[in-house]
């Protein structure tokens, strides 16, 4: 495939269009306009919006996300952003840390609970 078209790239990728729009306004996506205004994007594009959605999963703001993708594509990082991607992988890590804890403690009440409607054991309510 040559480009995307708007759509396209909404399909191909699971985000809508207004997503896409949203991306093209925070500068993290860039689309060609043809003759009559509609949006094309490079093949290229698919990977970027991923990778955007994956960032944005993991808590990263806009503005950390545009000053990475071009570090990304050519490899060059200061060390500013590098201690800003530092901060953020161990605020990334902090919260994997909470989430297992929280489902340790889930798996525990269902243990608690699956043991509870054992013959002869009270019931929680």
């Amino acid at each position: 495939m040559d480009d995307y078209a708007h759509g396209e790239l909404a399909a191909a990728t699971g985000v809508s269009v207004r997503s896409l729009r949203y991306y093209e306004e925070q500068n993290l996506l860039t689309a060609e306009r043809s003759p009559s205004g509609q949006r094309h994007y490079p093949d290229s594009a698919a990977d970027r919006v991923h990778l955007i959605q994956q960032l944005y999963a993991a808590g990263l703001p806009s503005t950390t996300i545009v000053e990475l993708l071009p570090c990304i594509e050519t490899d060059a990082v200061t060390l500013e952003l590098l201690d800003r991607l530092s901060a953020e992988r161990d605020r990334i890590d902090k919260r994997i840390s909470d989430l297992v804890n929280a489902r340790d403690r889930l798996d525990t009440a269902i243990t608690l609970a699956t043991d509870a409607r054992k013959p002869g054991r009270p019931c929680l309510r």
